[in-house]
């Protein structure tokens, strides 16, 4: 049912082009010079006679149409391919003839999508925010549970100011109310042991261990283990009975006690032992005790099984490493600037080497605030910058030269603009020469590419 283009003149076709975007009868009509009247009629005359046509070539042809739209929310192409239609500007009117509406979100409505029931996406929605904090790995399965269909364009919608949860730091969806304490939720869960309020101030960006300590007592998720003072998620009932001090400690003896595994069958046993997310579990492989069998099995390195191994990244050339001094290249922006931790290439803990917990380095300077590396899910993170940043009085935009020396765990950070191009207009100082000479090395390029 492919309405010829002839049928409809120019002005028709603007229109109903117009209106199918949200625009007023006034909106359109200034632009098309006409009166908001002239536009009514434009378009009410417009579609009865497409409906004529419609009604000439397909029979029940709005019943198709709305039992394709019955769910939550089906994309404009869908029905176009069941009635045989290209013409998406004139579907639409055959759409809302039938009762379909654009789908209804914080965001307005979605522009493209349909549905019998306008108001069922904005349900789903809310039952996924009911399921946050999640990683932002787990997105995808998150809205396939809360009934949300595939190619919906969930991080826009997420990301918009009306939305009840915002992307973290670490790229995690938290709520924006709770952001701090979602934080710290989701960094227990891949932590997967106790940690100390200090261990939990950068993911929360929180400014003091007091603070920490206060926001997880106001949350019936947490709760404080003593005398050591750790915090720890209320749902790890494993604390109270379990023997084993870690989830690598508890694979290992499933292990152990079992003999080879195949990966689903010790994951599901250490769980129960030992409750963790999957992507800890799969860390937790990385142990120098766990290998792999020729046919595919998880068995002890003791008893012949070929360790597993990680490959490495391919090195960022924001990152040079020459001797035992790891140079890398940071461009200042708003996270450096409040004290947020910022994400860098994973290679960096690849070479770090923390592929097991605590897989967190810190690295020492002069003054109380070193630089922390820390693993996470796809990345690394680098905290604690803040105070160098001021102190070198950089600005948004600028960069940051950091070298790490690996072999006596110490850190310097400097200035690493081009003088003639540095946004703070600050030439280079006296203080910090081996840095800024690193930072104009070929190795590292004076134009720092995305993490």
């Amino acid at each position: 049912m492919n309405a010829p283009h002839q049928v409809f003149d120019e002005r028709e076709r603007a229109v109903v082009a117009g209106r199918s975007k949200g625009r007023t009868f006034d909106e359109v009509g200034k632009a098309l010079g006409l009166s908001r009247e002239r536009v009514r009629q434009v378009q009410s005359g417009t579609r009865k006679r497409l409906v004529v046509m419609a009604d000439m070539v397909q029979d029940s042809w709005r019943e198709r149409l709305r039992t394709v739209g019955a769910g939550v929310a089906t994309p404009r192409g869908d029905f176009a391919a069941t009635l045989g239609i290209v013409d998406h500007v004139l579907l639409d009117e055959l759409l809302a003839v039938a009762g379909l509406a654009a789908p209804r979100t914080w965001a307005g409505p979605l522009r493209g999508w349909w549905s019998a029931d306008p108001g069922a996406l904005g349900s789903a929605l809310r039952r996924l925010i009911d399921a946050a904090p999640f990683r932002g790995d787990d997105l995808g399965r998150a809205a396939s549970e809360a009934g949300l269909p595939a190619g919906l364009p969930l991080t826009w919608l997420l990301s918009h100011s009306e939305s009840r949860l915002a992307l973290s730091a670490d790229g995690h969806w938290v709520r924006r109310k709770a952001r701090g304490r979602d934080a710290a939720y989701l960094w227990l869960l891949e932590a997967g042991r106790p940690c100390r309020a200090e261990e939990l101030l950068a993911p929360m960006a929180a400014t003091t261990a007091a603070a920490v300590r206060e926001a997880l007592r106001r949350d019936d998720r947490f709760r404080q283990i003593r005398p050591e003072g750790t915090w720890a998620l209320v749902e790890w009932t494993h604390l109270r009975a379990s023997p084993y001090a870690s989830a690598v400690e508890a694979m290992v003896s499933v292990v152990t006690e079992s003999g080879p595994l195949s990966r689903a069958q010790l994951f599901a046993r250490v769980t129960e032992l030992y409750p963790v997310t999957p992507w800890r579990l799969k860390q937790c492989l990385l142990s120098d005790q766990l290998g792999e069998t020729p046919d595919g099995f998880v068995d002890l390195v003791s008893r012949g099984a070929c360790p597993f191994e990680e490959e490495e990244p391919v090195r960022p050339d924001t990152m040079a490493v020459e001797g035992e001094v790891l140079g890398m290249r940071l461009p200042v922006n708003a996270d450096i600037l409040r004290g947020s931790g910022v994400n860098v290439h994973a290679w960096l803990t690849w070479r770090l080497g923390l592929r097991r917990a605590p897989m967190s380095r810190t690295f020492t300077t002069p003054g109380d605030h070193s630089p922390l590396v820390r693993r996470g899910t796809s990345s690394a993170q680098l905290s604690s910058l803040r105070r160098h940043a001021l102190e070198l009085e950089v600005t948004d935009g600028c960069v940051l030269a950091v070298l790490l020396r690996l072999d006596d765990g110490t850190a310097r950070v400097g200035h690493g603009c081009v003088p003639e191009t540095c946004p703070s207009r600050r030439a280079p100082t006296a203080a910090t020469p081996a840095v800024n000479a690193a930072a104009s090395s070929p190795a590292v390029p004076a134009q720092p590419e995305g993490h």
